[in-house]
């Protein structure tokens, strides 16, 4: 019998778990370990910031289904890794505290066979002082912060109808930030409200981001044909901040929020200061607090993790330029550099390298997008992990892995411009590959063909449709795995 162990519940974790239950007999264990009960729906957190869902709608339960399915549960928090076990048993396991009520504070040791880091990331609010939503600012990123968003986008929109003109400030809140796609979606929403609630006249939208250009995203822009014509993310984007009158401060690092005013430096090396009345900037991320330990007791989390605490996997770490790098440097197994039966999927792996083109200013401040890694290329990982695991178990040590190279991998993105049956709108983007292959795509890096942009109300009804098909297969509903990630 063998015991796989998955850490964290989000779409990579929880599709690896569904599908390894699905590969594997009853006769293994498939263990999930998640400090939270519910999985969440991420993508539909920015409706919820809004005031367009509940926190209901985006997340559900997860240990009825993990019953439901003979997955075994533990709501704790990972915070030691023992791959080689220690001094009193040569078996790995990883150390545990629980979370839940009934459980609080328990220390356990969890013995595993294989290990599965799906552990995501931790919001590093305090890498910018000021930010966050026990702080100065506001977010997005979970149910409970998209909630409070939303009763204090409310307030703005009563203050707006009353006559008192407002700021709002939306974008990221460090300059090494990923998920812009995300705030480009909330800023727009917002927008998209405030002319829906007759006030729009009154309110400054900002949209506030690392980026080098609109449309960047993270992933170095997008270029694509359209109508016959090749165009480009940033020209497509450009277009929609001037139709929807939302202004935009590029190449931003925000040094620190006050109350109601930040101070941030841009490229130049320019220091200013905006003063705003609402702020939703996003965090950046950083790996989850793991130690890992080896047989003795010494610490090896260097060697296991990068300096990000992002986990290492078979990728080129090399340092080199970023004129050097190539497509082949990014992992596609995602197994451990150091032991055979650990692997880091979604965005707990480290990515080798940026896919935007880092800047920094004459301060040496870095101001540039993280690499994205969520979303459908995570649901990716998380299944072809459960594979190559289910074949080892199944089929012997020996048995091949299989790969999902994130620059082999396209990715369709949905991006929600405003919700509404009748007038809501969406950016439907699609990309091949994820990562810029040069050598077999001079240019872009990218196949035109695998790779486009479109935006319209169509676009919301498919938004929406996801939402409701995802939460369907993360339920393990009958046909679920039909659904592709």
């Amino acid at each position: 019998m063998a015991r796989v162990v998955i850490l964290g519940a989000g779409i990579s974790g929880h599709t690896a778990a569904l599908y390894l239950r699905r590969f594997l007999d009853t006769s293994h264990e498939v263990v999930v370990v998640s400090p939270n009960s519910n999985w969440n729906w991420i993508p539909s957190n920015i409706w919820v910031g809004v005031g367009k869902m509940t926190t209901n709608q985006v997340t559900f339960p997860l240990a009825p289904i993990y019953r439901r399915k003979g997955i075994d549960f533990r709501q704790a928090l990972a915070v030691g890794l023992y791959p080689e076990g220690d001094q009193t048993s040569t078996k790995p396991f990883v150390e545990i505290i629980h979370t839940s009520k009934k459980e609080k504070d328990r220390l356990e040791r969890l013995h595993y066979d294989y290990l599965i880091n799906a552990t995501g990331p931790k919001l590093n609010f305090a890498a910018t002082p000021g930010l966050g939503p026990d702080a100065n600012t506001l977010s997005v990123c979970t149910p409970d912060h998209a909630t409070k968003t939303a009763g204090e986008f409310e307030k703005i929109i009563e203050a707006l109808a009353k006559g008192d003109p407002k700021t709002l400030v939306i974008g990221v809140g460090h300059g090494t930030c990923t998920c812009e796609g995300a705030a480009f979606e909330y800023a727009f929403n917002v927008e998209h409200e405030l002319r829906n609630r007759g006030v729009r006249e009154l309110a400054t939208v900002i949209y506030l981001t690392n980026e080098f250009e609109l449309g960047d995203f993270g992933v170095g822009g997008m270029e694509f044909v359209q109508n016959g014509f090749v165009t480009t993310s940033k020209m497509w984007t450009e277009s929609l901040f001037r139709e929807r009158g939302v202004k935009a401060i590029l190449g931003a690092h925000v040094e620190r929020v006050d109350e109601g005013v930040l101070t941030y430096e841009q490229l130049d090396g320019s220091k200013l200061t905006l003063s705003f009345d609402f702020a939703m900037l996003l965090p950046p991320f950083r790996g989850v607090d793991l130690r890992a330990y080896d047989q003795g007791g010494d610490d090896i989390t260097s060697e296991i993790f990068a300096p990000n605490g992002f986990m290492k996997v078979d990728a080129d770490y090399t340092s080199r330029t970023f004129d050097d790098w190539n497509a082949s440097d990014w992992p596609s197994t995602y197994q451990s550099q150091k032991y055979e039966n650990v692997f880091g999927v979604g965005i707990a792996f480290a990515p080798p390298h940026p896919i935007s083109r880092p800047r920094t200013s004459p301060n040496g401040t870095v101001i540039s997008p993280a690499p994205p890694r969520t979303g459908m290329p995570s649901g990716v990982m998380g299944k072809t992990v459960a594979r190559s695991i289910a074949d080892r178990i199944n089929l012997g040590e020996d048995a091949p892995l299989h790969e999902a190279s994130m620059a082999k991998m396209g990715a369709a993105c949905i991006a929600s411009a405003g919700a509404g049956i009748k007038n809501g709108t969406a950016a439907a983007m699609t990309m091949y590959p994820v990562v810029p292959d040069y050598q077999r795509f001079p240019g872009s890096g990218r196949d035109s063909k695998g790779t486009s942009g479109e935006i319209g109300l169509g676009g919301h009804w498919v938004k929406l449709m996801l939402h409701y098909l995802f939460i369907y297969k993360a339920k393990a509903l009958p046909g679920w795995y039909r659904i592709p990630e």
